[in-house]
This record gives C-alpha cells, structure tokens and sequence, in this order.
C-alpha cells in the first residue's frame, strides 16, 4: 500500500477531514437564510415521534442542523468514504449504524441485514432513524428496503430536501450538491407515508412508488426555492 494510502486510510486522517468537513457544514448553514415549507413539519415528526425521515443520496449534507432534542440515528455505508461521514454525525451527537442497501447479491457483504435489524431495532427504543431512500448507483429510484423498515417497525416515513441556492453539483450517480455558504436555501418535507405491518408485495411496491413520487417532488420544490430570483427591494 502507499504512503498516501496509508494516510488517507489512518483513523487521524479521517478523523480530521469529517470534524473539518462538520464545522464547513456549521458555516453553511450559520449563513444561509432558509425557507422551511411548511413551517410546522418540526411539529409533525414530534407528534409521530419516532419517525423514519427519508432522503436522497448526495443531498444529505445540512440535515444535522434539523435535528431538535431528541435521539436520532443515521444509516452510513461501511465504506471508506462512509467513515467520513460517520465521523462528521457523531461530532453532532448523531448515532451511526453501519451498512448500505443494494440491488443485487452485494446486500449482505454490505451490511444490509445487520444495519436493517439495527434501524429497527433504534426505532423500537424510541430513535429516530435518518436513511437514503435510493441505493447505491440507482439515484432518484426509492429501494424497497424503506418501506420495509416502516412495515415492520409500524413507524411512518417523511421525506425531506434540503437545498441551497449557491452549490456546487457534481456530475456523478447521485447528483451529490456540495453546499456553499451566504446565500439562499430551502427545506421541503412532505409525509407521513404509513405502511401496513401486513402488507402484500403490491402494496409495498406502491408504498415504495409513493416514496420516490414524493421525495422527488419535495427535492424538485426546495430547488425551486432556493433558486428563486431575490425579491426586489420596494423603493
């Protein structure tokens, strides 16, 4: 392995990059005037209290800023660049489960079974659990495993979007927006989506259709108003 392998690989060098990483996010959101839509989605997710929150891959960034008083768990993959990540929740006092879905026979070498288990297993402790809706390289597509999540642990899903006006869009699988500070932003939530404990596989594939319809829609409103053109001052 090289030199610079090793380094990026080393627990100081990853501890750095996702503490550095969470403080850049602290500056964005600190200079970022946010629209929220609708206002009380805060109150909403207390009263179902304790919820699955759904989002897209590569736009996940600014969510520990959202998090009120309350126990909150987030799913990272167990890859490399997920350590980062799971660096930067828990510098917010956010707590990690390890593992990633997928489509095909990668489910289990990922984590999936055990990370499933332990998102239900926090939602049954009183956790709220915070997931990306769409697998790995299949972006803007709802998996199945969300739907399942709230069939077996009888919780609602709301799905959220948060956008910023100044960003940087990557030309990648998932889209990935790199938030930039002092400008505008938005934060879309829609629910709840609830999912009978005893539904069949065509209601699951429709929970699952209704979950990517609405996610995609809430994504679409919150670009639509953080990029919307500055009001004019009156005279």
């Amino acid at each position: 392995m090289s030199l610079l392998k090793r380094l990026v690989a080393s627990r100081v060098f990853q501890r750095t990059v996702g503490v550095m990483g969470a403080e850049y996010l602290r500056l964005v959101w600190s200079t970022t005037r946010f629209t929220v839509e609708p206002k009380d989605f805060q109150d909403r997710i207390d009263r179902d209290f304790p919820v699955i929150v759904g989002i897209w891959h590569g736009q996940h960034y600014l969510l520990p800023f959202l998090r009120r008083a309350r126990p909150a768990k987030v799913l990272i993959s167990r890859h490399r660049d997920g350590e980062v990540n799971a660096i930067a929740a828990e510098h917010f006092g956010i707590g990690t489960i390890r593992g990633s879905g997928a489509h095909n026979g990668e489910f289990n070498r990922k984590g999936g079974v055990s990370g499933f288990r332990a998102m239900a297993a926090a939602l049954a402790q009183g956790s709220l659990v915070v997931l990306t809706a769409d697998v790995p390289k299949v972006a803007r597509v709802a998996g199945p495993g969300i739907v399942r999540l709230a069939a077996i642990s009888g919780r609602p899903i709301y799905l959220l979007a948060i956008a910023t006006a100044n960003r940087i869009s990557l030309n990648n699988w998932d889209r990935t927006a790199i938030n930039l500070p002092f400008g505008r932003g938005a934060v879309v939530c829609t629910g709840p989506v609830r999912v009978a404990a005893d539904a069949g596989d065509d209601e699951l594939e429709a929970a699952r259709v209704a979950v990517e319809h609405a996610l995609n829609a809430a994504t679409k409103r919150a670009y639509e108003l953080a990029d919307q053109p500055r009001r004019r001052m009156r005279a």
